[in-house]
């Protein structure tokens, strides 16, 4: 295997010039570089991740620290991030931070600290942790992709924003009766996604002047909970919503599965709409408020690489649009339906 000696050799300079040439370190003429660079392409040497971190002082190794690998968020983020540092010959150190486990508690107080890497991207951690300050208190640049606060540079959508369109849009098409389903209530821990979702709804609800028909039905955030959720909150004629904003897509798709099992048609009976656009949402013909989680992996990759250029940069947050993607989820609400599940609660609070 060739190694930076056979390099220097053939392109007539000495070690430490192939080295400076190769790493971009130091001052090396344009002329001598090219032919530093075409001796080490005849040769097929690659310089190995060591050396480079010698000369340079960097690992040219980004770590990146997730919750949760095997759901759809998470998966495409990472993706994005992958994509974007194999082309700017980046390695990727990845790092499996389930909550509630030993091994996440591990990662923090050992992996991390060892800085092996050059920066880090941080995706999904909950502030209420005092995670992201842990890591930052460290010493080398973090970019969170979904985030809260000023420790760090953010890139998300706007969660808020989402959430008000997704029940516009139903409130667009008649509804006024509309149910938000997912996550905790005010009384139990919830991903700061999920709280900003509901405040978007419940602002949405009170701009529609239907503050008291607002009400937010608990769920897991996953397909199997909302499922579950979806089943008490519709099984009752009498109180079933005729529209749902959820959480996440797979929320949504949990709760229209439910209410095929129930016999309640979507979307005649009920409407349904999410937040996410996941490689489902097309299967279930569902109207969703598209967000790109590959494009927020990449995008936080860029930003990673600009605060290791320059320390002194200032932390940002970058929300990134989401568009409302209509299909057949969703529709207006039948006429005869206008007296329904809001009419018979207030007659009853009436007695």
């Amino acid at each position: 295997m060739p190694g930076i000696a056979d390099v220097a050799r053939l392109a007539g300079v000495s070690k430490a010039t192939a080295s400076r040439a190769l790493t971009g370190t130091g001052y090396v003429s344009e002329a001598t570089r090219n032919k530093v660079r075409a001796a080490a392409a005849s040769l097929n040497y690659v310089a190995s991740t060591s050396a480079v971190s010698l000369s340079t002082g960097r690992t040219h190794n980004i770590g990146v620290v997730m919750p949760y690998l095997n759901r759809w968020f998470f998966a495409e983020v990472l993706e994005g991030i992958q994509v974007e540092l194999l082309e700017r010959g980046l390695d990727l150190t990845l790092y499996d931070a389930k909550p509630g486990t030993r091994g996440r508690q591990r990662i923090f107080d050992d992996y991390l600290a060892r800085k092996r890497f050059d920066g880090l991207i941080a995706v999904g951690l909950e502030p209420d942790d005092n995670e992201l300050e842990r890591l930052v208190s460290i010493g080398f640049p973090v970019v969170s992709v979904v985030g809260s606060g000023d420790a760090t540079t953010v890139v998300e959508i706007d969660d808020d924003y989402a959430a008000r369109r997704a029940t516009e849009h139903l409130v667009e098409l008649g509804h006024r009766d509309i149910a938000f389903i997912g996550g905790g209530d005010a009384t139990t821990q919830s991903a700061q996604v999920d709280r900003r979702r509901v405040s978007g709804y419940f602002n949405a609800m009170k701009a529609a002047g239907m503050s008291a028909n607002a009400r937010h039905i608990v769920s897991e955030v996953t397909l199997p909970g909302a499922y579950a959720a979806a089943v008490d909150a519709l099984g009752d004629a009498r109180t079933r919503p005729t529209a749902i904003v959820a959480t996440c897509d797979e929320v949504a798709i949990g709760a229209i599965i439910a209410a095929r099992r129930l016999g309640v048609q979507v979307p005649s009976d009920l409407s349904v709409i999410g937040i996410d656009d996941h490689e489902f949402a097309e299967m279930f013909s569902l109207t969703t408020l598209q967000q790109s989680p590959r494009e927020q992996g990449r995008i936080a990759v860029e930003r990673l690489l600009e605060h290791l250029e320059d320390p002194d940069l200032p932390t940002t947050v970058e929300r990134l649009p989401a568009r409302l993607v209509v299909r057949s989820s969703t529709a207006a609400l039948d006429p005869r339906r206008t007296t329904g599940a809001i009419d018979r609660r207030e007659a009853d609070h009436a007695r």
